[in-house]
Parts: C-alpha cells; sequence; structure tokens
C-alpha cells in the first residue's frame, strides 16, 4: 500500500507540474503552486486567489512550495 501511495503522489506531481508547463509556460521543474506564490509576491491576482483557496485547504501551501533558485528557466518569468 506505501508504494501505491508514493506511485499516486509521484503521478500527481508530474500532472502538477505538466499543467504549469503546457498552459501556464513555466519551466519544468516548477509546481504550479510555487508559480502562484511567485505571482502573489509580484501582485498578481491569480496568485493571490490560488494561493488563498490553496491556503484555505492547506495552510500555508504555497509559502511551503515556494524557492528562489526553481523556475528561473519559465518560458514566460514568473510573476509575469
Amino acid at each position: 500500500m506505501k508504494i501505491v501511495g508514493k506511485y499516486l503522489l509521484n503521478i500527481l506531481k508530474w500532472l502538477d507540474i505538466g499543467v504549469n508547463v503546457i498552459f501556464l509556460f513555466g519551466a519544468s521543474n516548477e509546481t504550479i503552486s510555487e508559480r502562484a506564490a511567485k505571482a502573489r509576491a509580484a501582485g498578481r491576482t491569480w496568485g493571490c486567489v490560488l494561493c488563498r483557496f490553496l491556503g484555505w485547504i492547506n495552510p500555508g501551501h504555497c509559502d511551503n512550495a515556494l524557492t528562489s533558485t526553481i523556475g528561473d528557466d519559465a518560458v514566460i518569468p514568473d510573476g509575469e
């Protein structure tokens, strides 16, 4: 059961990153949560709304997802 849970978590993360790359023109190693946290820090409405929603489900989610080095190779830079 432990292996199945880890496998499903890996698939969900892969989908998360894939959606970021395909629809948000993000980096291939960056999750939507991290991109939303950077957009929120830049004052973008979509980032504020998404982080608020994710924070309702899991408090501090965007803050915990935020790193400074991932996402530097996004087609459309974070926060734009």
